[in-house]
């Protein structure tokens, strides 16, 4: 098995892209901070029309990728701040389980907290339905989502990522799930979707590194911007190796076999273990990136107008998905 990056999945970057900035340039977002819908339908519905959301159906209706593929494309997402329910939809349209998901005309929730109590749910307002998963049992589709009694959050985390409060969430119609396949997939491309937001803040870092001045020198020659810049490459490197890594194993179940007998556990285990781990890292690596960029650009990086607060916001909020950085280290430790 190949797990280098290759020319094919470069292009696809490259494409995705190239379609972000020109139908959803970070100026075009942030015009709706603070709205209830984050993204509008039509362009929404543009994702849908770029084979987004369908990268892992069989043609003709979709593209008949792999999930290494998918990670691509979702961390092209994350870098490109692109709002809205995107793990939720993609898993509905991969597992065929809502009408219309995969050609981005419906937005899906997914919500994976497993706590009793009060639940936030993100997009709510918008959404045609919602899947809960709690990485222990067969998920639940609630549709429509429960919008009843459900409040606002005045002022969220991150002004893209619209939250309600609700004091309980109901129970739904049963999910066929291949032993927590679609919570794996949900916690790899949030994974995905972190890599893009640490590499859009070493990006960032790094324009600012060359272009600020500062007795007579760009700060880039000043060997502590130099160490915290290699730092942030460092950890972006290793979170997409992960990543990618976990995402080649789920797409070869017979090397995940190989790969378990080797190490003395089950398959079920092995896959937990790379995603799991690959989420963990993706995390750091998204937060510690944008709060590291935020510190290069100095007084310029605190304000409203430089968009590195939304990296970190965001991060901030992917990390409490799919398992909370520290859930993930206690579940990695349950194998050691």
């Amino acid at each position: 098995m190949d797990f280098r990056i290759g020319d094919d999945q470069r292009e696809l970057a490259q494409g995705i892209r190239a379609m972000l900035a020109g139908r959803l340039p970070l100026e075009h977002l942030r015009a709706r901070e603070g709205h209830e819908q984050a993204i509008a339908a039509d362009d929404w519905a543009a994702l849908g029309e770029t084979g987004v959301f369908a990268l892992t159906l069989p043609e003709p209706s979709g593209t008949g990728l792999g999930l290494a593929d998918t990670a691509v494309v979702f961390e092209e997402l994350g870098r490109g701040l692109v709002p809205g329910p995107l793990v939720g939809t993609f898993l509905a349209a991969s597992a065929g389980i809502v009408d219309g998901a995969a050609e981005g005309l419906v937005q899906i929730g997914v919500h994976t907290a497993s706590r009793p109590g009060p639940v936030l749910v993100e997009h709510l307002g918008v959404l045609d339905a919602l899947l809960v998963l709690d990485g222990d049992g067969p998920g639940q589709l609630l549709r429509p989502a429960p919008v009843g009694g459900a409040h606002r959050v005045e002022h969220p985390l991150d002004p893209l990522t619209p939250l309600w409060r609700l004091d309980a969430l109901p129970f739904g119609g049963s999910v066929a799930d291949d032993r927590g396949g679609l919570w794996h997939r949900g916690a790899l491309l949030t994974a995905a979707l972190q890599v893009g937001h640490a590499a859009a803040a070493l990006e960032l870092a790094v324009d600012y590194a060359k272009e600020r001045q500062q007795f007579g020198k760009p700060i880039g020659s000043f060997q502590a911007i130099k160490h915290m810049c290699a730092d942030m490459l460092v950890r972006s490197e290793v979170a997409r190796a992960a990543v990618h890594a976990a995402a080649c194993l789920s797409d070869d179940p017979d090397v995940v076999v190989a790969e378990a007998e080797a190490a003395g556990c089950t398959p079920g285990q092995m896959l937990e273990r790379s995603v799991v781990g690959a989420k963990l890292l993706a995390d750091e690596a998204a937060v510690a990136n944008a709060r590291a960029s935020i510190q290069v650009h100095g007084g310029m990086g605190f304000t409203w107008e430089v968009p590195l607060h939304l990296h970190l916001k965001r991060a901030r909020v992917l990390s409490t998905n799919f398992h909370s950085p520290a859930d993930a280290s206690a579940a990695l430790a349950a194998y050691a």
